[in-house]
């Protein structure tokens, strides 16, 4: 007889993390409280994902960016997944809503790969590849460098988007294991720079092509 116990039914699991919740102060004396979460629920073979990030002006008292996706994952190899979903950014321009696909999961030398492809709901294509590595100094102290990197097909001059390379954003974090990887406070310095018709966009509305940052932040694991 088959076995339908409790106890051979998919275990569901459910967690949330923030990869990035800290403040940053850049090198023209701009204010910013910057987040990326990622909260998740189901089994090995099928997990919903809630996925928030943003960036908020203190001085100005408004976000910058604002961007939530809803996501189904499913794997397709031993270290890698695949998602499918849909995407709301508001922008400093209009809102946009895209569908997106993509893949994540761990490349080999131990690089954490997330790849996405989107379509907005005005038909413009665009691609972002975030890739994380983090080494072990000792077993409380962790250097986690980033680098996220953002490309689009057609121009969206309505939300400041150049066809091209949009954007890059380098990181470089230095934290220290608090409390069994679930509380993580750390340091570093961050660096954004627009490309091309991008960075124009953003100069004729008084931004700039490129910033740094001093950070400070903590990653949480609930």
């Amino acid at each position: 007889m088959e076995d339908t116990t409790e106890r051979k039914k998919p275990l569901r699991t459910w967690g949330v993390q923030f990869e990035e919740l800290e403040y940053r102060y850049s090198d023209d004396d701009e204010e910013l409280g910057v987040w990326d979460a990622d909260a998740f629920y189901g089994t090995d073979t099928l997990k919903l994902r809630w996925l928030t990030s943003g960036e908020y002006a203190i001085e100005e008292q408004a976000y910058e960016a604002l961007e939530n996706q809803l996501l189904g994952q499913i794997p397709i190899s031993t270290f890698f997944d695949a998602k499918a979903g849909v995407r709301v950014d508001t922008p400093e321009g209009e809102d946009r809503v895209y569908g997106v696909l993509g893949v994540a999961g761990l490349a080999p030398q131990w690089f954490e790969v997330d790849a996405s492809l989107y379509v907005s709901h005005k038909g413009d294509p665009s691609a972002e590849v975030d890739v994380e590595y983090e080494l072990l100094l000792s077993n409380y102290w962790i250097l986690a460098a980033t680098l996220d990197a953002t490309v689009a097909f057609s121009e969206d001059r309505d939300i400041g988007v150049g066809k091209g390379l949009v954007s890059t954003e380098a990181g470089l974090r230095l934290g220290y294991d608090l409390i069994d990887r679930s509380v993580s406070p750390y340091i570093g310095i961050v660096h954004e720079r627009r490309y091309g018709d991008t960075a124009d966009f953003a100069e004729a509305e008084g931004g700039s092509r490129e910033d740094w940052f001093a950070v400070v932040g903590v990653r949480l694991s609930l």
